[in-house]
């Protein structure tokens, strides 16, 4: 059994969802929502079959049996209207955007305990693919510190992108702290101009508390924590075995995209994407299992 759902925004983001959308085992994609009837993401959910929608929410509160879970790919001034409007009609909302109104989700880290919540949030591109390391870390050595350092391709860095690094560094350090578990966090974003562009890559350090360096347990957690994101992030991976000098153990991350939509190098984009429907196929199992129950 399959479970309805729509995205809303048919930009790049949205697009890039809808394709890897046609492929999951547990979400039947019916629906595309714009505001422009142009646009290249409506017309090829078109030509996919599905039911595209040009004037917004606003069409889809129309027919609102289209979907149960809805996917956010527009902003976070919009996002705070169609937050408050789908809460009205019992629908549940992955939020792509910064707005931030539900709590943020990172998949093998904290899903689970946000399966009832309504509304959840993504975070950002850095903090889905540093925060799980963070977390493996902490699993087995108290985090006094950590600090993030995510490059990608300015290529891959949109207009929404540059106007939000600010919002990027607080969100992402905040979520180092709360979801990764460091006392204190900082996260650092670079957009790297290189032609051809580059893959994103992250640097994750990590400041352990004295008497806590364990290399043989941080190894192991962090490589385990690798696996669980490869598992919805097929071109996650370490670019070295994880370094370690005193107290301090420093993990150097690749991302590359699939290329269903964006280019492989777009990695920081594609592990937003992909995050977000691991997140859409684990609340509509949750669903599924409650319905079951009834």
């Amino acid at each position: 059994m399959k479970m309805k759902v729509a995205i809303i925004g048919s930009g790049n983001i949205g697009t890039d969802l809808m394709k890897k959308l046609l492929r999951s085992e547990f979400l039947e994609l019916t629906t595309m929502i714009g505001i422009d009837p142009h646009s290249e993401g409506l017309k090829m959910a078109h030509e996919n079959g599905l039911q595209t929608i040009d004037n917004g929410i606003e069409g889809f509160l129309e027919r609102p049996e289209s979907a149960e879970i809805l996917f956010d790919a527009t902003s976070a001034k919009a996002h705070i209207y169609h937050a408050k409007r789908l809460k009205e009609i019992g629908k549940k909302v992955i939020d792509l955007t910064p707005a931030a109104i539900g709590p943020f989700v990172v998949p093998p880290v904290n899903l689970g305990s946000h399966l009832q919540e309504s509304n959840v949030n993504m975070i950002t591109c850095g903090g889905q693919a540093t925060i799980p390391i963070v977390h493996a870390v902490q699993q087995v050595a108290k985090v006094e510190y950590a600090e993030i350092v995510a490059t990608i391709s300015s290529k891959s860095a949109g207009p929404g992108t540059r106007a939000n690094i600010d919002e990027f560094t607080v969100t992402t350090s905040k979520g180092i702290e709360e979801i990764g578990g460091a006392k204190k966090g900082k996260a650092i974003i670079i957009l790297n101009p290189a032609e051809p562009p580059i893959l994103m890559r992250d640097t994750v350090y990590c400041l352990v508390e004295k008497g806590e360096m364990n290399e043989a347990s941080i190894t192991k957690s962090i490589k385990e924590m690798v696996g669980k994101v490869q598992g919805y992030v097929p071109g996650y991976r370490m670019r070295t075995e994880p370094i370690f000098d005193r107290n301090t153990v420093t993990v150097f991350l690749e991302i590359e995209g699939t290329g269903d939509y964006l280019p492989p190098f777009a990695g920081n984009l594609d592990i937003m994407t992909a995050s977000a429907i691991k997140v859409g196929e684990e609340l509509a199992k949750n669903i599924i299992a409650q319905k079951a129950l009834l």
